[in-house]
C-alpha cells in the first residue's frame, strides 16, 4: 500500500467506527494494554458519554481475547485486531488514538489532546492535522508529566540515560548542572534553564558507555515538548497513559476518560518506569547477527515475579537506547517482549518462536511480546531460528 492510501483508509475506518456507534445501543470498547490504545479509548468513551451512549471500556493483555464478557451491541477493539469483535481499530500507518480521534469528531466531540498524547508513545507519526486540531505549542525543556524533575527524569520512559531509575542519581546531574533550586518547579524555569536541561540530558543519554548510535535519535523524543494537558506536557501525558495501561489498567481507563485520577496514575507511572530502568539496567546481554538479547529475572530486582516486570517497555528502551542491532529482544523467566526499528513482521516471527516452545503472542510489525512454557535459554533460540 502506497503511503499516500493510509490517511483515506484511516478516514474510512473511521467513518465505519462512528457509524457502528450512531447504530450501537450499548458498546463495549477494549483497548490492548498500551498508551495508544488507552488514549483511542478514552477518546471513543468521551465522544460516547456526550451523546449519552451507554458503553463499557477495559483494557487487556495483548494476547487475551475480546469475547464478550456481557450483552452489548457492538464490541470494538482498539490496537488490536480481533476476530469476535464488530469493528477494530488495529495497530496501522496512523496511532488508534488518531483514527478514533477522527471517529469522535464524527461524533460531534472529541478530544485532540489525548489522541495526541496516546499518538506519542507509538512507532508511527500522528498527522499534522492531529497536531493542529491539538492546539498546542512547544517549549524548551524536557517531557515529563509532573514539575518535579528527580521525578521526571528518574521514571520517565521517554529516555534511558545513566540516571534513570535513580532519584539520588538524577539530583547528582542537576546539581552538575546548578539547576537543584530550578529543578524543584519545573513549570516555573527560565527557558535558559530549560534548555541547559534539556542539553545535559541529551549529552548524558548519548554519552552512556552502553548508549547505541540509535540514542542520539531516539533522545530528541523527550526533547522540546507540547505544553498541554492535565499532566503539563502532552509527550508526559503519554508516558503516563503508557505506564498506567500495562500496571494498573483499571486507573487507566478512569484517567482516559476524564476522571480525577492524577495522584494514583502517577504512582503507576513511577512503579513503571522504576521497574523497567532496573530491569534494562541490571539486565544480561549478547549481541547475535541482526538481534540484541537482554535477558534478566524477577528475583535479581528484588521483585515478587516476571509479571512485575513491564518487558514491553524495556524491549522498547533496549531498542531506542542500547541495541546495536535492529531487533531487541528482552526475556525473563515466561515472558518476553521484542521491538524492532522498522517494520520486520515482528509479531509473526513471535508466534513461530511459541509455536515451537509453547505459550501466546501477539504483535505487530515492530512491537511483539509472548508468554512461553520453557527456560529463557531454550525461547531465545527459538526466537533466533524464526527470525
Amino acid at each position: 500500500m502506497s503511503t499516500a492510501d493510509r490517511p483515506t483508509e484511516s478516514a474510512s475506518a473511521a467513518s465505519d467506527i462512528a457509524e457502528i456507534c450512531r447504530d450501537a445501543e450499548f458498546v463495549r470498547l477494549v483497548a490492548t494494554a498500551d498508551g495508544d490504545a488507552l488514549a483511542a479509548t478514552g477518546v471513543l468513551g468521551r465522544a460516547l458519554a456526550a451523546t449519552d451512549r451507554p458503553f463499557q471500556a477495559s483494557v487487556v493483555a495483548p494476547a487475551a481475547t475480546a469475547e464478550r464478557a456481557t450483552e452489548v451491541d457492538a464490541t470494538i477493539t482498539l490496537g488490536r485486531a480481533d476476530t469476535t469483535a464488530d469493528a477494530t481499530i488495529p495497530p496501522g500507518a496512523r496511532p488508534a488514538s488518531e483514527v478514533a480521534f477522527r471517529a469522535a469528531n464524527e461524533l460531534g466531540s472529541a478530544d485532540a489532546v489525548l489522541a495526541l498524547a496516546g499518538a506519542t508513545v507509538v512507532d508511527t507519526t500522528p498527522s499534522g492535522r492531529l497536531r493542529e486540531a491539538a492546539d498546542v505549542e512547544r517549549r524548551p525543556g524536557i517531557a515529563t508529566p509532573t514539575s518535579d524533575l528527580t521525578d521526571g527524569l528518574a521514571y520517565g520512559t521517554r529516555l534511558h540515560a545513566p540516571f534513570s531509575g535513580d532519584p539520588e542519581s538524577v539530583r547528582s546531574a542537576l546539581a552538575d548542572c546548578n539547576l537543584v533550586l530550578a529543578a524543584e518547579d519545573a513549570d516555573g524555569m527560565a527557558e535558559d534553564d530549560q534548555r541547559r536541561l534539556a542539553s545535559m540530558t541529551a549529552l548524558r543519554t548519548v554519552g552512556a558507555d552502553d548508549a547505541s548510535q540509535r540514542a542520539a535519535d531516539r533522545v530528541g523524543a523527550a526533547l522540546r515538548p507540547y505544553e498541554g494537558g492535565p499532566f503539563g506536557t502532552v509527550e508526559g501525558y503519554g508516558d503516563v497513559l503508557d505506564a498506567v495501561a500495562r500496571v494498573r489498567p483499571g486507573t487507566g481507563v478512569a484517567l482516559a476518560l476524564g476522571h480525577d485520577t492524577r495522584e494514583t496514575s502517577l504512582d503507576a507511572w513511577r512503579t513503571h518506569g522504576e521497574r523497567a530502568h532496573r530491569a534494562l539496567g541490571a539486565a544480561t546481554t549478547g549481541r547475535y547477527d541482526g538481534l540484541f538479547v537482554a535477558r534478566g529475572t524477577a528475583a535479581d530486582q528484588g521483585l515478587p515475579d516476571a509479571e512485575a516486570i513491564p518487558v514491553a517497555t524495556v524491549a522498547r528502551l533496549l531498542r531506542d537506547f542500547r541495541s546495536p542491532e535492529p531487533v531487541a529482544l528482552f526475556v525473563t523467566d515466561g515472558r518476553a517482549a521484542a521491538a524492532a526499528v522498522a517494520d520486520c513482521q515482528l509479531g509473526a516471527t513471535m508466534d513461530v518462536a511459541v509455536e515451537t516452545v509453547g505459550g501466546h503472542a501477539a504483535g505487530t510489525g515492530r512491537r511483539a511480546q509472548a508468554t512461553f512454557e520453557t527456560d529463557t535459554a531454550e525461547f531465545i533460540m527459538a526466537f533466533r531460528e524464526a527470525l
